[in-house]
């Protein structure tokens, strides 16, 4: 009897030896590399990390350190702009998307060039940031024809000495405001504006 249960504890435990061992699935590539903090939250989605390339797995990984590395009001705006773009419709999504993948695109030069600007623009007086708008709104509706009369001029502008900018500048203002208002009315009409 002793000898029967002893054999069939040994059996037991061979089975239940084998089935442990099936039941192991290959370590997850690439859980090494990773933090624990960041190896507990690859296994609680370990069926998606697993159907990632491993491109999709070093973005994903880098956009989780960006996120850790964010502060809490950082992580709130970024909450909120998701939010924002989710009630976007589709075209507004897929343009604001496109609009990302070209500044993701940009060399990193350019990228900082652009956020100094931006940063530049913030600064601004509100006034004059909706001036900016309000002209950069202008230059979008012109034709094609007109915004290449707008640049010549410009570079008329920028040839000309600043004693002579200046000139101008005086015959304008020494012009009767009758006369300005008529040019103005013969640009609108060039325009092809009310």
């Amino acid at each position: 009897m002793r000898r029967r249960l002893l054999s069939t504890l040994l059996m037991l435990a061979v089975i239940l030896a084998t089935e442990v061992a099936w039941g192991q699935t290959a370590p997850i590539q690439g859980l090494d590399r990773l933090t624990p903090e960041e190896r507990a939250l690859a296994e609680r989605n370990l069926e998606r990390w697993q159907k990632l390339t491993p491109e999709e797995r070093a973005r994903a990984l880098e956009n989780y350190r960006r996120w850790k590395s964010m502060t809490p009001e950082e992580r709130e705006a970024a909450r909120q702009n998701y939010r924002r773009f989710r009630q976007l419709s589709p075209e507004q999504k897929a343009r604001i998307l496109q609009d990302f993948q070209r500044w993701n695109e940009l060399p990193e030069a350019r990228r900082q060039e652009l956020q100094k600007a931006y940063d530049r623009f913030q600064q601004l007086p509100p006034e004059r940031r909706e001036r900016i708008q309000q002209r950069f709104g202008q230059w979008q509706s012109l034709s094609p024809e007109e915004r290449e009369r707008v640049l010549r001029n410009q570079e008329r502008w920028r040839q000309m000495t600043p004693e002579e900018r200046e000139r101008l500048r005086e015959r304008w203002r020494q012009m009767p405001p009758e006369e300005r208002e008529r040019l103005r009315e013969q640009r609108q009409q060039r325009r092809g504006q009310p």
